[in-house]
């Protein structure tokens, strides 16, 4: 079987080769030591119990609240949007910050109190359906961003979306970073993988399956779904697109018969390809850019296995990043910068199975985040302190967050089997 043959039955067989705005920040009038998390309980309102639910799940799902449930019958707020809020009952539920919501035409707006100081916060409007339902879903996870950056000064992540593929039917899909709505975006009869965001939402890219394998890269916009076939990438098989931060350039892998190597493309005027690396007797596989779009991280078989190596962007200074002990753990995929640029997140087999793993870029140091199970394909999230990834633990692959702070993992059900995630950052509205 030849080299091409060959890494095209490890794609299709569910080895992981995938890549697998600053804000001001305004804080309540309190502080917490480090590991204490602010409770904070979201009120009722007439008209708004969705959002409220969808709210109250978003700041759970941001691990950075303990959710307070209100007592039978609710607190005494007054009407509706009266401001009206009572302080002592609140907090004698231990709670430190209070969510009012209220309903106004085509829009909603999120009071943030705090019940130490018995002052309002801050408050945001956005235009909302106060059903929950379908796009308006996004509005509403805005509003849920923007209470953790009122409350915390940190990024939240309800307001995004992953992409996957779902190994059934291979399609890519996209789903709320909830869980919500999954939805197929690649056509039914395309055979697709390596999905990956554009960094401002518009558009997925994706490989294209050909009857011999994976062949061109395709930009897909959102909007329209109109597909464009990235020049150049219809000859060989090219995997494993991911972006530059500001979405003028495109990584990629191409196989061929002399190995596989890392190209560059400006995908900005679909033009200006560069080849990265030259190995001949190496494979050269699943890139991704760190934040600042200078240097690139990447798998590389040249010590013998695949392991994790870095470059300048231009293809210099190439050299091995994460140091491995010849035996005793095996393989490294599928790479990602964290946004703040101080860590690496990627799979490592581990006793016979892969485990997501974290290398500190300050410390150098590798830190096992999973046991148990097949765990791989990791994307962090905008917050970069959650990592979507691929675990069969509960008898089929499914997406599962991680939070790397306290460890705790919670599962995003997908209908079929997923693979090579891709977390998108926040989305603008209209995307």
């Amino acid at each position: 079987m030849n080299r091409i043959a060959r890494l095209t039955t490890v794609l299709l067989v569910g080895a992981s080769l995938g890549r697998l705005a600053a804000q001001d920040t305004v804080r309540v009038g309190i502080t917490y030591p480090t590991g204490v998390r602010p409770t904070v309980v979201v009120l009722p309102t007439a008209g708004l119990d969705s959002v409220r639910a969808i709210i109250a799940r978003d700041l759970e799902h941001s691990d950075r609240f303990e959710v307070v449930q209100l007592p039978p019958g609710g607190a005494n707020v007054g009407a509706s949007g009266a401001g009206t809020i009572n302080y002592p009952l609140l907090k004698t539920l231990g709670a430190n910050l209070a969510v009012e919501l209220v309903l106004g035409t085509g829009q909603v707006t999120a009071r943030l109190y705090d019940l130490i100081t018995q002052q309002r916060r801050d408050e945001i409007t956005v235009p909302a359906d106060p059903s929950g339902q379908g796009e308006s879903r996004m509005d509403i996870h805005r509003i849920s961003d923007e209470i953790v950056r009122l409350a915390t000064g940190l990024k939240g992540i309800a307001a995004t979306r992953i992409l996957y593929l779902n190994n059934n039917d291979k399609r890519v899909y996209r789903v709320d970073s909830d869980g919500y709505g999954p939805v197929a975006l690649s056509p039914q009869n395309v055979l697709a993988i390596s999905p990956a965001w554009m960094p401002d939402g518009a558009k997925v890219a994706y490989t294209q399956l050909g009857t011999g394998g994976p062949g061109p890269i395709v930009l897909q916009s959102l909007a329209t779904g109109t597909r464009v076939v990235v020049p150049t990438t219809t000859e060989g098989q090219n995997i494993t697109p991911a972006f530059s931060p500001d979405g003028r350039k495109m990584v990629f892998s191409r196989l061929t018969e002399q190995g596989a190597n890392l190209y560059s493309i400006n995908v900005a005027d679909l033009c200006c390809v560069e080849r990265l690396t030259a190995g001949r007797f190496a494979e050269n596989l699943s890139p991704a850019y760190s934040p600042d779009g200078r240097r690139i991280v990447f798998v590389s078989t040249r010590s013998g296995s695949p392991q994790i190596y870095v470059m300048s962007a231009d293809g210099t200074d190439q050299e091995l990043l994460v140091s491995f002990d010849f035996g005793s753990t095996g393989n490294s995929y599928a790479p990602e910068w964290s946004p703040d640029g101080a860590a690496i997140v990627f799979h490592r087999d581990i006793s016979g199975a892969p485990q997501i793993c974290t290398f500190d870029i300050a410390t150098r140091q590798v830190r096992v985040r999973t046991s148990g199970g097949r765990n791989e394909d990791p994307s962090w999230g905008p917050d970069g302190r959650h990592v979507v990834f691929v675990s069969n633990r509960t008898g089929r692959a499914q997406l599962h967050v991680l939070d790397t702070e306290t460890g705790t993992i919670r599962m995003i059900p997908t209908p079929g089997a997923a693979r090579l995630p891709s977390w998108s950052r926040p989305l603008v509205r209209g995307r």
